[in-house]
């Protein structure tokens, strides 16, 4: 019988070789380095494609016998091939937003500047939404200053006008008292409010609301905004696309995809008409114009139940057979965010300031059950989760999931900015995937003035622990959290290795090679988002999405690395994305 197995394990092969032989290329890419994300398989030279799909990859001379008449080959002189990157966590349509109206894209500056650039962006209209002055990207370094923002924005000319600045974060916002007054959030208001609720929302000792929200305290002044209108909604999702297939991005996880700007997204209560951003990626795909692999996760509340899932799947119903679009799960929040003032990421130790340990939004003794009801769905689970507590029961509501079944399902906990030492090995225990953002791994105002003296010395030091996970075995994918940070996957993988900022090195320990990185941004990534099979390596019958890159990523020095421009994407085989001094194909 094992004779026999061999045998037909032998002839599939050979058919499967055979039958590559026998069909013309469409393309060929020759001349190359070529990095398959296929484990241990070494740097190809070239890479036929056929059909939208992968025909054979190997040396110029086996590729280019496969070229017909009508085939199209390339020469790229000896430039780097990848399989095209794959974010494990954007936002890219909150992203596209940003790109076309106001941002300060993280940027500090004094108050006074800033009020200018705020008056430039309203005339200009860009930051106006309606009635409402709106600025994206907020550094969370301005949320120490809310009396100089209120001082400025709540006088004058400002008096009357609804201003909210949104945190780069998306989980922090200011707003004035015309915008408070618009969203009809006063004191009477705040008072009926339940305790984690009211700590969302600064107030004085009356409850009046002085202007700085945390997450479900956003959501009650992002829900009174104008909406945004479905052209543009689909004017932003253009921008995204083209940006992401700019930088060699060919598929994303959406983790929030049932959410949309102005919609309650941390306290959400879905129902089957809470479709969020859905429809602008149907819209794309219906314009042929979604040139990347969408993977949109529904949120759904930190304390869903088990029976909360039938309308996640009345809205999946909705978006069935749209090309390039999969609905492959939930997202949950395990907590909120660890910058001071917000510090609601929940912690193992409480933090030094408040002496308390941030809020733990799942509830740990039912959280399994959610877990293990999406599990036996065949859906992923995807876990927001940055404190060292929320990592701690988000892997105890995943392990519920693998103690009842073994599916197979590929579950991740997202951010991960704290994890404690005794949980680094129950990633791969669990078969948990990492999905990290390691362009956050730096010493900068955010960690060093907003965290560091917050936190325990212990638990500062060991901050987005990507090489000890990678030590004890567990899965990284790369991922932006874009428009959060940038989704530059260069720029990332630069921040890994190195890990430093403005302000020095964050833990060089934690570095990871760039290689790691290379397979985080392909091969893991397309695990995470539920479509490995498809995506992720160049391998025979997988979709050829392919990326090429102006240096030799694998050995030029790492301020190199950071600046390698992308010339060519491909997707399907087509090419998306050119640079502008690169010729079509």
């Amino acid at each position: 019988m094992h004779g026999m197995l061999k045998g037909a394990l032998a002839l599939a092969i050979a058919l499967g070789t055979f039958e590559a032989q026998a069909q013309d290329a469409d393309l060929v890419l020759y001349n190359a380095k070529v990095f398959t994300a296929e484990p241990g398989q070494p740097l190809q030279q070239a890479v036929a494609v056929a059909d939208g799909k992968v025909l054979q990859v190997g040396s110029n001379e086996d590729i280019r016998k496969l070229a017909g008449k009508d085939s199209k080959q390339v020469d790229l002189g000896g430039k780097v091939l990848m399989p095209g990157f794959i974010d494990s966590h954007s936002h890219s349509i909150f992203g596209g937003l940003e790109l076309i109206s106001a941002s300060l894209q993280d940027e500090e500056m004094d108050l006074d500047a800033f009020v200018t650039r705020l008056k430039q962006d309203r005339d200009s209209g860009k930051a106006k939404n309606g009635d409402v002055v709106v600025m994206n990207g907020m550094n969370s370094s301005y949320w120490s200053k809310a009396d100089g923002l209120a001082q400025r924005l709540n006088h004058g000319e400002w008096a009357k006008v609804p201003v909210i600045l949104i945190g780069s974060d998306h989980h922090t916002a200011w707003a004035n008292t015309a915008m408070l007054k618009r969203a009809k959030l006063d004191a009477k208001r705040v008072r009926g409010l339940s305790a984690l609720e009211q700590g969302n929302i600064t107030h004085d000792k009356n409850f009046n609301p002085t202007g700085f929200l945390v997450d479900s305290g956003f959501d009650l002044v992002a829900a009174t905004l104008p909406a945004a209108s479905t052209q543009t909604m689909d004017r932003a999702g253009r921008a995204a696309v083209k940006f992401n297939n700019s930088l060699g991005i060919t598929a994303w996880m959406d983790p929030a995809a049932n959410g949309a700007p102005g919609e309650a997204v941390f306290n959400i209560k879905p129902t089957e008409k809470s479709v969020g951003v859905l429809p602008v990626y149907r819209d794309l795909a219906r314009d042929g114009e979604l040139t990347a692999h969408v993977a949109a996760l529904q949120v759904v509340n930190p304390r869903s139940t088990p029976a909360d899932l039938d309308v996640i799947e009345k809205v999946r119903q909705q978006f069935q057979g749209i090309p390039n679009l999969t609905l492959p799960g939930i997202k949950v929040f395990a907590d909120g965010v660890i910058e001071f003032p917000a510090q609601s990421a929940a912690l193992l130790e409480d933090y030094k300031n408040s002496h308390k340990p941030g809020e733990l939004l799942i509830d740990p003794k039912h959280f399994g059950e959610l877990v293990s009801a999406a599990d036996a769905r065949g859906w992923l689970v995807h876990i927001h989760a940055i404190g060292d507590r929320a990592v701690r029961e988000s892997l105890n509501g995943i392990e519920q999931a693998r103690k009842d079944r073994q599916s197979g399902v590929a579950h991740s906990i997202t951010h991960l900015q704290l994890v404690t030492a005794q949980d680094y090995p129950r990633f791969k225990q669990l078969g948990v995937i990492a999905s990290m953002q390691l362009d956050w791994a730096t010493a900068e105002t955010y960690t060093e003035e907003l965290v560091k003296p917050y936190i325990a010395d212990d638990a500062y030091r060991g901050m987005y622990p990507a090489k000890s996970l990678l030590d004890n075995g567990a899965t990284i994918a790369g991922a932006s959290d874009w428009p959060v940070s940038t989704p530059d996957p260069m720029k990332a993988i630069y921040q890994a290795i190195t890990r430093k900022g403005e302000m020095g090195v964050l833990n060089a320990a934690q570095g990871v090679d760039r290689e790691t990185m290379f397979y985080a941004y392909t091969r893991n990534a397309a695990q995470a988002i539920g479509l490995d099979k498809q995506i992720g390596s160049l391998a025979p019958g997988k979709q050829a999405d392919m990326v090429v890159l102006d240096r030799d990523v694998f050995n030029v020095s790492n301020e190199q690395l950071a600046e390698a421009r992308v010339l060519r994407t491909l997707f399907e085989g087509r090419e998306v994305y050119r640079a502008d001094d690169v010729p079509a194909l």
